[in-house]
């Protein structure tokens, strides 16, 4: 097997993924299974994955000690603290502690260890609820998610025929196409599409019929 501890762990490389084409590799615990996007790190790092529960499936109780950001893609996941059904936005910040499981099965997109120390507001909000608010370039829409400091986060709605034509990413981007078809000068990214732009990148980002996107940007590591 290879080492599952350096996936897509260059930082300076950009990476699109299909992320419907990845193996379901299983996690310690019995039902739980991942597709792994890009990691630092063993069982516990820097890491970007799908994560599946099957049915009746959990999670140990434990500590996410660099925080744990969550969209629940399909089905409903559940804590302690609550279920939440897909479009659900979760962050659990650094220190936090929880025991999640399904009743039902989900899938979610999670990201670990990816908070400043200083980040420490816990955040859910349901996306299906949320207000879309017109964003300065035409045709496009957002949720705000999340901010702190230079790093932020957000739903975007692309209408059909809109474009960027220059949007440059001095922090980097990361996106997961949810719905629709994103496309810059580079190609085209269908639903489940993830896509990383290095720091100091820039593209044209368009969609001919219109799409939804997640898009995180401010939080990759300059270039050496």
């Amino acid at each position: 097997m290879s080492d599952l501890s350096q996936v897509n762990a260059d930082f300076s490389r950009r990476v699109v993924i299909d992320t419907a084409a990845e193996p379901w590799i299983p996690s310690p615990q019995p039902g739980v299974e991942r597709r792994l996007l890009d990691r630092l790190g063993g069982e516990v790092a820097r890491a970007t994955s799908l994560v599946r529960y099957a049915p009746g499936s959990s999670f140990s109780d434990h500590v996410h000690g660099g925080g744990e950001e969550l969209l629940v893609l399909e089905g409903v996941f559940s804590d302690e603290r609550g279920d939440y059904p897909a479009g659900t936005y979760v962050r659990n910040p650094p220190g936090s502690k929880h025991r999640p499981f399904s009743r039902g099965g989900c899938t979610l997109f999670v990201k670990l260890h990816q908070f400043a120390k200083s980040d420490l507001q816990r955040v859910v909000i349901d996306t299906t609820t949320a207000n879309w608010s017109v964003a300065s370039e035409a045709g496009l829409s957002r949720v705000v998610l999340h901010q702190h400091r230079n790093v932020k986060v957000a739903l975007v709605r692309f209408a059909p025929g809109a474009r960027v034509p220059d949007d440059p990413h001095p922090g980097g981007e990361e996106i997961l196409v949810l719905e629709g078809v994103l496309s810059d000068e580079a190609g085209d990214y269908p639903a489940g599409t993830w896509v990383r732009e290095p720091a100091g990148s820039a593209h044209a980002p368009f969609s001919r019929e219109g799409c939804v996107i997640y898009v995180k940007e401010g939080h990759l590591p300059p270039p050496v």
